[in-house]
């Protein structure tokens, strides 16, 4: 048995387990995979430098131990948490004197766990619970912030040993139970306040005002509350958009206020107004998006149905509505992404400009994609849904042909899904695309099939997890299933600024269902949105060969080439999720009839 006390206790193993109180410290690097490309020597020496600082000045003044160091972190071991706070204080000054030499993009910021607690000591490593939790706590942990237990803050006096703020109930990956988590900073100094942004602040606030009767015919009134709540409702389902609530856009309706008036009093980015009028057994909606930011309309248009179609609640106006609506804020927020400097642009346009940036897939834009995420990240290195768009790049890179290293860029995909889930192991984006690295760039699908499934049991309406697992399944040679999954994805994404995409990996599932045709006819539509996506000309000229549309699958491995001139058929199964199944070689071999060389 292994004893529970602070002796040395015998296993049957013969290994000696030693068990004490101990104070633990995680500290790592915020963003440790963005500075590490941008900066691979200069960070290191840094770091290194602060390591040997932290093992020569700090621990011996504080009676503490380095267990071990990373390549980005270290796991310290204290007698006491008044110690280990100290010398994290310590660790963090030292930092921030080391940065100011810096430029703003290369300086070095840490994020420290602390817990207190019974844990298992070997020479070159401790475990237990509170190791775990310590590192789970620093997850918590802002750029340059300490975060500690309940445990480690009940041997604190606060405003003597640190400023301490109650950060509540916190959820914390693979422990099931909440956690009671506070964030400190060193005493009389500066006061602690909760930082991050919200994840609200990633998509831009909409109102949809009742729109009203161009005749004042209150009898007509049913119709306009019945659109503006199904645009409500459809709006509602999209994560790209925050929509205020019914109850709170119906006390605009019929008042004569300014656009000026709507947005202070709703605090919305954006709104949604119009008139409306029944003529001949039909409803003419006039509908205007405004912006809060010029107060201009940014989007307007007519749409008209069948009176009797809106009262059955048929969806055709309403989802032309949201889907027109969705192009016109993403178009705006791409246009601010591309043309104002990055410290004015908002939470919401840094997100919405880089993902549709990363899909236009020209070099530039790719990389001006990063720049906004990483811009994003520096304000707030624990938000999940940056660090899995991230992920997203690195896996795009790797598919366009663009990546140097593809087994490096796997690890930093990795690492920000980590991190991802780390903050919200409940993220359905961040499962969904920790999925997709699983199944393009390791091959693991077992674990990629399990993340789908977790992302689409949380939320399903995630239009992208039923898109890769529709993706995954396509890979198998299932094509039944990956046609069924890939159309769930059409139908829940009128919003997505990268439709090709949805098209394309939908077109991927036809070719696997044998479905040529409306392979075909997928593949086209997604590359009349993007020209450049060489994932969607390979399924387009295999598909046409199948069709014995022979010359025309030719030309299309001849532009192939052309986008991609150092695609060969050998390298695309090395890489290609599918190559280990039969699918995978047929398709290698249509390859070779398009035209693409050995």
């Amino acid at each position: 048995m292994i004893s529970s006390g602070s002796e040395a206790g015998e296993v049957s193993t013969g290994w000696a387990i030693h068990r004490a109180e101990k104070v633990v410290l995680f500290v790592d690097i915020v963003e440790s995979v963005r500075l590490i490309e941008t900066d691979e020597e200069g960070t290191i020496k840094r770091w290194l430098e602060l390591v040997s600082h932290i093992n020569s000045k700090i621990l011996p003044s504080a009676n503490g131990r380095s267990v071990k160091s990373s390549g980005d972190g270290m796991l310290l071991e204290f007698d006491t948490v008044r110690e280990a706070v100290q010398a994290g204080f310590e660790i963090i000054k030292t930092n921030t004197s080391i940065n100011e030499q810096q430029h703003g993009d290369k300086r070095i910021h840490l994020r420290i766990g602390i817990d207190a607690d019974d844990v298992i000591i070997e020479k070159n490593d401790l475990y237990g619970r509170g190791v775990n939790l310590a590192a789970r706590l620093m997850a918590l942990a802002g750029h340059d912030e300490i975060v500690i237990s309940a445990g480690a803050r009940d041997q604190l006096t606060a405003d003597l040993d640190a400023d301490i703020e109650d950060m509540g109930e916190c959820y914390l990956r693979h422990i099931s139970e909440s956690v009671r988590a506070y964030r400190i900073g060193p005493p009389g100094v500066r006061q602690v306040v909760r930082s991050g942004l919200l994840r609200e602040t990633l998509a831009p606030t909409i109102a949809v005002i009742p729109f009203k009767s161009l005749f004042g015919d209150v009898e007509q009134d049913v119709l306009g509350e019945i659109l503006a709540d199904e645009s409500i409702a459809a709006l509602s389902r999209h994560a790209e958009l925050n929509v205020i609530s019914r109850l709170s856009t119906t006390t605009f309706r019929n008042r004569e206020l300014s656009q000026v008036e709507v947005f202070r009093h709703l605090n919305a980015d954006y709104s949604v107004s119009g008139v409306y009028r029944c003529t001949h057994g039909e409803v003419l909606v006039d509908i205007e998006l405004a912006s809060a930011q010029t107060g201009k309309v940014i989007w307007s248009d007519r749409l008209r149905e069948p009176i009797e179609d809106v009262l059955k609640g048929e969806q055709k106006l309403v989802n032309e509505l949201v889907k027109n609506i969705g192009r016109a804020i993403m178009s705006r927020e791409l246009q601010l992404s591309r043309s104002q400097p990055l410290p004015t642009l908002k939470a919401y346009t840094l997100l919405m400009g880089a993902i549709a940036l990363m899909h236009r897939l020209s070099h530039s834009d790719f990389e001006r994609a990063r720049q906004l995420l990483h811009t994003l990240l520096e304000r707030n290195g624990n938000e999940p849904i940056p660090n899995a768009w991230l992920a997203n790049w690195h896996v795009l890179r790797v598919q366009q042909g663009w990546s140097i290293d593809p087994k490096q860029d796997a690890y930093f995909a990795l690492e920000c899904t980590k991190r991802a889930l780390d903050v919200d192991p409940d993220c359905d984006l961040a499962l969904a695309i920790d999925g997709f690295v699983h199944t393009n760039l390791l091959k693991q699908f077992d674990v990629a099939q399990r993340n789908y499934d977790m992302a689409i049991d949380i939320n399903p309406n995630s239009a992208l997890a039923w898109l890769l697992r529709g993706t995954l399944h396509a890979f198998k040679g299932e094509g039944s299933r990956a046609i069924e999954d890939t159309h769930k994805a059409l139908q829940l994404s009128p919003l997505d600024p990268h439709s090709y995409f949805y098209d394309a990996l939908a077109a991927s599932a036809c070719f696997a269902g044998g479905e040529f045709e409306q392979a075909v006819s997928l593949a086209q539509r997604s590359l009349k949105a993007n020209r450049t996506h060489t994932s969607t000309l390979r399924v387009l000229g295999v598909s046409k060969w199948q069709l014995d549309q022979h010359e025309e699958a030719k030309a299309i491995g001849s532009e192939l080439m052309k986008i991609e001139p150092g695609l060969t058929v050998s390298g695309w199964l090395m890489r290609a999720p599918s190559a280990d199944f039969k699918i995978g070689t047929e398709f290698a071999d249509l390859l070779r009839k398009i035209g693409v060389p050995e």
